[in-house]
């Protein structure tokens, strides 16, 4: 247990994800039952990252007679933004009691992501049901709505009275950890409360938590509270604990919230041990808080914006030992990179073109050498048709243009902030990916780009290939340090960077690679674009829907 509050590192603990609930109808199903109409159920399959393994997750109930359910069983899934987390609906017309799917009439199939269905309009994903050759199937409605419960943010104080003493020289130095109960029954540790030095009676300052970390959303699920005293050598001594729920303690400040601080193994050892002192909750408050999800669901599209470099450190693109090398039987690095991030976030943005650059090369007829080139060779019209269209135009470039140098950044950052600078009403959030195998030559330049872009709605990811010291690199990822230039600090940080070596899977398992390293990329976004939209005081619109007529007379 010691070791366990020793290690907390309250950045590090993965709060559970916001849950997405997801509702499921269908229109003009098969009909295969002689004399009645169908009787539908939906199966939903989830892929486990990095594998093609389909898992059973859930059912919907079955509605008699009808080709067109609203189903009333939903789905609830947690979201993570990072993730690709592939869905795979199933429609069956159930004819029997069997529990074994396989023994009803399959009435056809859709695959998407949870990410597809909430960034669609209004989180309203319509899709053609397939799978049965040369029979039309009908069509699938998702909805994703997310849980309210996952955006409140609750506000307490505690304080405690007459605790055991615990210092022999002095009283105790007490403090207060957290916990909320698993499913299985385990405890995952969720908060630690600052140490108050030599007292029997601290008030503790007030702090603030998810609530989806105090209780995910279950207001019943016991929150344990253990109370111990703080020793300098990490071996804090167990004053007792006490347990409470989220919604005992969202009643407030009452008699019910003074809690009993017990030591279970004293209450064994001595009869007239009533208790080691008491905890009560001060105050109490809950605010809700706008998530990633409110302004995807409101209509903001994230642009994503690629830039490859093309500079000669990477070797001779027909040589195997180059980093840009096109083997026809796995994809390099370069397209790994691109591919793992693109993919994921194409599913925010509406019209999947992207614009592709490529710095530090020298191009035809002249040889002039550019630092932010359009990949697909139009200068006037630098996107490129979805992720395929971003790929194809890198393969294309690597056989017209020469890789020189150097390598430099702050030219193609600068063209993606301008465009940037144009939207900032919150309608648009720019992620731009840069991957990179070296050392930046125009650090100074570079800088000075990310200080001026962090104002604006853009997120900068830089992916490290290759075997080179990416040390210089860390001053532009502002976890440790915020960038500065010129004695301006980067108004917000920005930047993430990677070394994709660190992702490689040892077993040469590409998916899983490109899985593990687009989670690392992507977990920064969702809140650089949250604090982007809090620091200019922009709201989500409200949710965009789709007139629910409309969508029938497509039917007909």
């Amino acid at each position: 247990m010691m070791a366990s509050i020793g290690e907390f590192d309250p950045l590090n603990t993965r709060v559970p994800a916001t849950k997405i609930e997801v509702t499921v109808s269908c229109r003009s199903l098969l009909d295969v039952d002689t004399f009645s109409k169908s009787d539908p159920v939906v199966v939903l399959y989830l892929q486990a990252v990095g594998t093609k393994e389909w898992r059973e997750f859930g059912r919907t109930e079955v509605i008699d007679n009808t080709r067109n359910p609203d189903f009333v069983r939903k789905f609830v899934l947690d979201f993570f933004f990072e993730e690709k987390q592939n869905l795979r609906f199933d429609v069956y017309n159930v004819d029997s009691r069997s529990c074994n799917i396989s023994k009803h009439d399959f009435l056809g199939q859709t695959f998407c992501t949870l990410g597809e269905i909430i960034g669609s309009t209004g989180g309203r994903l319509e899709r053609t049901l397939s799978g049965i050759p040369g029979k039309k199937c009908g069509a699938i409605i998702l909805t994703a709505e997310e849980l309210s419960n996952c955006r409140d943010i609750a506000t307490m104080q505690l304080c405690a009275n007459k605790l055991d003493k615990k210092d022999f020289f002095g009283k105790s130095d007490p403090f207060l950890v957290f916990y909320r109960s698993n499913e299985d029954g385990t405890f995952t540790i969720c908060h630690k409360t600052e140490v108050i030095k030599n007292t029997l009676n601290p008030v503790w300052q007030p702090f603030t938590i998810p609530v989806r970390a105090l209780c995910n959303g279950d207001y019943d699920r016991t929150v344990k509270v253990d109370v111990y005293d703080w020793d300098r050598d990490g071996s804090h001594d167990f004053i007792g604990e006490f347990t409470t729920s989220y919604r005992e303690l969202s009643r407030g400040q009452n008699q019910f919230n003074v809690y009993e601080v017990l030591n279970p193994k004293k209450k064994g050892k001595k009869k007239k041990y009533i208790n080691s002192g008491t905890v009560t909750l001060l105050s109490f408050k809950v605010e809700s808080e706008y998530t990633f999800v409110d302004f995807i669901r409101g209509g903001t599209q994230l642009n994503f914006t690629v830039a490859i470099d093309f500079t000669a450190s990477n070797g001779n693109p027909s040589q195997p030992t180059s980093l840009h090398y096109m083997s026809p039987y796995q994809m390099n690095a370069y397209a790994m990179a691109l591919k793992a991030v693109g993919e994921i976030i194409q599913d925010y943005d509406s019209d999947k073109l992207f614009p592709a650059y490529g710095f530090g090369a020298k191009l035809p007829p002249d040889g002039k050498i550019s630092h932010a080139f359009p990949l697909g060779g139009d200068n006037d019209n630098p996107n490129c048709v979805g992720i395929e269209g971003v790929l194809e135009a890198y393969f294309q470039s690597l056989r017209t243009v020469q890789l020189y140098g150097p390598t430099n950044f702050a030219p193609v950052i600068n063209k993606v902030a301008h465009c940037a600078a144009e939207i900032t009403d919150g309608s648009q959030y720019f992620v731009l990916l840069m991957i990179t195998d070296g050392v930046i030559s125009d650090m100074v330049q570079t800088k000075e780009a990310v200080v001026n872009a962090a104002s604006l709605p853009l997120s900068i990811i830089i992916v490290g290939v290759g075997p080179a010291e990416f040390d210089a690199m860390e001053e532009l990822d502002g976890d440790e340090v915020r960038v500065s230039s010129r004695g301006r600090l980067a108004e917000r940080d920005i930047v993430q960077f990677v070394p994709f070596r660190d992702y490689v899977d040892r077993s040469g398992n590409q998916v899983l690679s490109m899985a593990r390293l687009a989670k690392d990329v992507l977990a920064e976004i969702p809140d650089q674009l949250l604090s982007f939209m809090k620091s200019r005081g922009i709201e989500p619109r409200p949710a965009l829907s789709t007139s629910p007529l409309h969508q029938l007379h497509r039917h007909i």
